[in-house]
């Protein structure tokens, strides 16, 4: 047991090496080395996000190719000083958080709806009730909230079609989705006690 950790660990240090030295000697603008770190990371990222994605080798393999672009378009962040694996990683784990945060709500967007929660308005008067009190509810919120809950959940809009008309980032359009409607549970709940 212990043989085999030490194995491992010195084939990950191994690993490290090589993998940062490619990357520098990549930025430092050797497209071989570059090339050759690409390849090498992808191997990296299929071992790694496979394991944590067991079952699911269609999305392991975008999520590779989504990491890295990720890290073409963000190598100027990485700090010479730490890690390259580590750095790595944690883009991998975003990219794949970010995976199953959109699995889930394509799965919640397949739920029966229940005609009988209170959610359904029994006249047109308490639907123009309803519309009326979401609309002062969401007029409490920031712009930066507000408006992508407008665009995506009520006007049935992209995020990205919605970070394109509101100048945001599509990251921060679903950031202030997330965050707007947390606000709006929480005063919805302040207000019902």
């Amino acid at each position: 047991m212990a043989r085999t950790t030490v194995g491992s660990l010195v084939q990950a240090k191994e690993a490290e090496a090589i993998l940062r030295g490619l990357f520098l000697r990549g930025l430092d603008g050797d497209a071989a080395a570059y090339h050759q770190f690409l390849q090498k990371l992808s191997a990296h990222l299929r071992a790694f996000l496979g394991k944590r994605l067991f079952g699911w080798p269609d999305e392991v393999e975008d999520l590779v190719q989504e990491c890295l672009l990720a890290m073409h378009n963000q190598r100027h962040t990485y700090q010479p000083d730490q890690p390259l694996t580590a750095w790595v990683q944690a883009i991998a784990r975003f990219k794949m958080i970010d995976l199953l945060r959109a699995k889930s709500s394509r799965e919640a967007l397949h739920d029966p709806l229940d005609d009988d929660l209170a959610v359904f308005a029994d006249s047109d008067t308490d639907a123009s009730d309803a519309r009326r009190d979401l609309a002062g509810l969401l007029e409490t919120l920031p712009d930066r909230q507000r408006l992508p809950i407008e665009h995506v959940k009520l006007q049935g809009l992209s995020v990205a079609e919605t970070a394109a008309a509101t100048g945001m980032s599509e990251s921060a359009v679903k950031v202030g989705i997330h965050r707007g409607l947390k606000a709006l549970a929480a005063r919805i709940r302040s207000s019902a006690s």
